[in-house]
């Protein structure tokens, strides 16, 4: 870990990609009668993850509000969709922030080597 905001963006990704999981669960099921759609609460795990050691999932929650089908289930390939793109997104953000720090680092060093 390069520094404080380095750890802070590794677990950012490493929610996101618990959170792809969920999404990719649910998407899987959209026709398993009486499945409840999953997700975690972001902002909560997030915040909480920093006072974990890392490697602990996060907390799995059925999302409420959800319209539910004759069959009990209540996932949504619209509202997954969209959760999905979302995540890819801010992924890719995430990834090339954490990019950064690594050049700016390597950067210095190499400034020391030859300095």
């Amino acid at each position: 870990m390069l520094d404080g905001v380095s750890g802070d963006l590794e677990r950012y990704m490493d929610l996101l990609v618990a959170r792809q999981r969920l999404v990719a669960s649910n998407i899987a099921n959209v026709d398993t009668p009486g499945y409840r759609t999953k997700d975690i609460q972001f902002q909560a795990e997030f915040l909480n993850a920093a006072e974990r050691m890392s490697g602990v999932s996060p907390r799995v929650v059925e999302v409420d509000g959800l319209p539910v089908k004759n069959d009990g289930n209540d996932v949504s390939i619209d509202r997954e969709s969209r959760l999905l793109a979302e995540n890819a997104l801010r992924f890719q953000v995430a990834s090339n922030l954490l990019r950064s720090q690594i050049r700016v680092v390597k950067a210095a060093i190499d400034e020391g080597k030859n300095g």
